[in-house]
């Protein structure tokens, strides 16, 4: 039951951003973990510039996993820009099925980490993350990915 309301929510969130406005990629970049086993020491790092403080953001984390990876959620740390967010989302429902889409032996979760967010300053801006699991290599985990989309309101 909460799968399903999850999938409704997902459904009518993207629905409404699809209605409502479209957006144009920024910035798109994944880095692959090596050997799909992420260490707490390794922390993706992505540099992406913004043009527009006008503009609306979306701002995405993607998580690339497989089916080895052994719990139902996951804790990042990240680092975007000196502002430090905890966060904890779930890659499987109760019964342990994966949440994300699969491709190619992999399964792909979106983390929604910024809607509608408006920057400060033009110029270019950092991002790390750092899982914060309790093992020190947590395996099955692929690659990391940040989106960045502008969103511009339909005329």
């Amino acid at each position: 039951m909460k799968t399903k309301l999850i999938g409704y929510w997902l459904l009518l969130i993207g629905c409404l951003a699809f209605t409502s406005c479209h957006s144009d990629t920024v910035f798109s970049e994944f880095q692959t973990i090596p050997t799909k086993e992420w260490s707490v020491d390794v922390l993706p790092q992505f540099d992406y510039t913004i043009p527009d403080t006008a503009a609306s953001y979306n701002i995405v984390l993607y998580v690339r996993h497989t089916e080895r990876y052994p719990y139902q959620n996951m804790w990042l740390f990240v680092n975007n820009n000196h502002r430090i967010d905890t966060i904890e989302f779930y890659l499987a429902d109760d019964r342990g099925q994966w949440l994300g889409d699969r491709h190619y032996g992999f399964i792909e979760m979106p983390v929604l980490l910024e809607e509608n967010y408006h920057f400060p300053d033009t110029g270019t801006y950092r991002m790390t993350v750092q899982h914060g699991m309790r093992d020190s290599l947590l395996r099955g985990v692929s690659d990391i990915g940040v989106e960045v989309t502008k969103l511009k309101i339909k005329n």
